[in-house]
């Protein structure tokens, strides 16, 4: 019969489960208030299904239909773009201040004030070129000078290896985070298989990994099903079983299936990490180039992505101020030794060069080798000039090898008639004459030129116009060395300060060399870089863009930080907004729905009066 007693009683015990469902989810949610990554729960009910009768239908009651988490996937994906964004500047920032330490814009401290003592050395031995002290003073602070610039590029170095190894930690987490997603995944699609049963803690703990994912790289999630439940609340949320996380395209979790980014150092010889995807048909995509974001887009901008043949990054933040300190030193070596190689000597016999194939043009050798000439001048014992020669150099020179056209050894040898006199017995291959020789075993070859008269009676030097050869091969060095990492002041010289000269002839009084060495800290030169953009500057003048380079950049990376972080305030602000949890909120509801249980309770009570009153009337 419609609407009995018993119906009526099932009616409160509807009511009885509905109201402890309630109280279980709003008790749910205000023990997990501190929880940040915890999305509140709702419980949804209707009414259930009336019984359909003459007069009317009659109601059955409160059903639970399920528990839904409000959560909203756009405000979502806002916070994980933001965390992201955050993530990136904050490792960079974190990096180059710590960079930005190390280069002191102050005038006692730093390679800038070593500059400074390195010049006034030299004038000091200019004004007094004879005396010990002055030579001992100038090779300790051109030693200094050399110390502070490789100190420099070794921190640098050590830097670029540490963010290496991050890069590794850094994915190896990737990749644990998509593993622990992929077994969420079959616990969701396990859990859900039933009717309207909603794994909303595992859901919870899919967003929390994929957040965790964010921070690390620019990663983007794609959910088949999203749904909107306005009559609840205004938010759309995933509900599907279907799953998709990829970087840069390039799928990593696909529902259950888990597919790991791969690292490999064997391509280079420093041991630097490549980041790959591998496809299922085993091939590799390399991804240097294609992650973004996080804090291993953060750590591929600093460390560099792309290595060339030399096992160098072509590009990189860290590279570039590598790069710059390797500019500057070798523009204060070449500089420095082209002006040393105008101090005539009786011989020359130059380091071992490297790679320098008799055949090999010199400008292919070496990017800083110049069109132009260079001045080879024979001095006698009195310090006069006695024969000179131009030998050019352009873009078919090579060391020796005349069948390829014009060679040094060659162009030095020739009986030519250098002085103009008509007289080809009194020219500079009347008193010098130049070799190379190479081994093509070990790959080095060393330049030398020998008297041909008594020694000590002839002197020679080389006067540069602009070709860096003197420089470069090492003529007559003060500086040894190619670059920052092995700059150092000549052994021969570090070990006996007496063969520090300052003349450019020996003739007494004589310090052209050392004037000449003085005037080059107020001269702009050519800084030339395989990299970056050569530059025009004084030596001073182009150390101050390297500092002021990593200064600019740094203060740039912490206004950006500042910007991403108000930026991701409001995005987990707004994201709290929806999904945390409000105490107030909750503990109104946990009041409203003791007052349902207890109502529903009164109706089940009610009943049990009727049936003792039925019960009585039977008696």
């Amino acid at each position: 019969m419609a609407g009995s007693i018993f119906s009526s009683l099932h009616i409160g015990i509807s009511g009885l489960d509905a109201a402890q469902m309630q109280i279980t989810t709003t008790g749910h949610n205000i023990t997990n208030a501190d929880n940040e990554h915890y999305t509140r729960q709702r419980v949804v009910q209707s009414a259930r299904e009336p019984e359909h009768s003459i007069p009317g239908d009659v109601g059955r009651g409160t059903q639970v239909d399920t528990i839904i988490r409000v959560h909203d996937e756009f405000t979502f994906t806002r916070l994980r773009s933001a965390g992201s964004n955050l993530e990136f500047s904050e490792y960079k920032k974190r990096m180059l201040e710590e960079i930005s330490k190390r280069f002191p814009d102050l005038q006692s401290v730093g390679i800038g004030r070593d500059i400074q003592n390195y010049f006034d050395a030299w004038n000091k031995f200019a004004s007094n070129p004879t005396e010990a002290s002055q030579k001992i003073h100038l090779l300790n602070s051109a030693s200094t000078l050399s110390k502070s610039i490789q100190d420099s590029v070794k921190m640098l170095y050590k830097i670029q290896q540490d963010v290496n190894s991050q890069i590794e930690v850094t994915v190896n987490e990737i990749n644990k985070y998509a593993k622990e997603i992929s077994e969420i995944n079959k616990q969701i699609m396990r859990v859900e298989l039933i009717g309207t049963t909603r794994a909303n803690d595992l859901r919870d703990k899919r967003d929390q990994l994929e957040l965790a994912i964010s921070r690390l790289v620019n990663a983007t999630a794609f959910k088949g099903e999203l749904q909107g439940r306005a009559d609840i609340d205004p938010t759309v949320t995933d509900t599907g079983a279907k799953y998709n996380l990829n970087i840069s395209g390039f799928t990593i979790v696909d529902g259950v299936t888990f597919h790991p980014l791969a690292l490999d150092s064997s391509a280079n010889k420093f041991d630097f990490n490549n980041i790959y995807y591998e496809r299922e048909d085993g091939k590799r995509v390399d991804m240097a180039g294609k992650i973004t974001g996080g804090k291993l887009g953060a750590a591929l901008d600093l460390r560099g992505r792309y290595i060339d043949d030399s096992g160098e990054f072509q590009d990189g933040i860290i590279q570039k101020y590598i790069d710059n300190l390797n500019t500057l030193a070798k523009g204060i070596i070449n500089e420095t030794n082209n002006i040393y190689s105008k101090s005539a000597v009786e011989g020359i016999n130059t380091d071992e060069l490297s790679f320098l194939d008799p055949s090999r043009t010199l400008m292919n050798f070496n990017d800083d080798i110049k069109h132009g000439s260079f001045d080879v001048v024979v001095y006698n014992n009195q310090g006069q000039e006695v024969a000179r020669k131009s030998i050019k150099i352009d873009a078919s020179t090579t060391m020796n090898d005349p069948t390829r056209g014009p060679s040094i050894v060659k162009e030095f040898n020739a009986d030519t008639d250098d002085n103009n006199d008509n007289n080809i017995l009194n020219d500079v291959n009347d008193y010098f004459k130049a070799y190379y020789q190479y081994d093509p075993v070990s790959n080095k070859g060393m330049f030398g030129v020998s008297p041909i008269r008594h020694s000590g009676e002839y002197s020679i030097a080389f006067i540069d116009n602009g070709t860096n050869f003197p420089g470069i091969i090492g003529i007559n060095r003060f500086f040894e060395g190619t670059d920052a990492r092995d700059m150092s002041v000549k052994s021969e010289l570090a070990s006996n300060p007496h063969k520090l000269k300052a003349y450019s002839n020996p003739t007494p009084g004589n310090n052209d060399v050392a004037n000449e060495m003085v005037q080059l800290q107020y001269n702009k030169i050519y800084f030339y870089s395989n990299k970056h953009a050569d530059k025009i500057e004084t030596i001073e003048g182009f150390y101050r863009f390297v500092t002021t380079d990593i200064a600019s950049e740094t203060q740039a990376t912490n206004e950006l930080n500042d910007a991403n972080t108000a930026i991701n305030k409001i995005a987990m602000s707004e994201h709290q907004s929806i999904s945390g949890v409000n105490l107030n909120e909750e503990l109104t509801n946990l009041i409203r729905f003791q007052s349902s249980y207890g109502a529903a309770a009164k109706v089940i009570t009610t009943v049990e009066k009727m049936l003792d009153t039925l019960l009585t009337l039977k008696q």
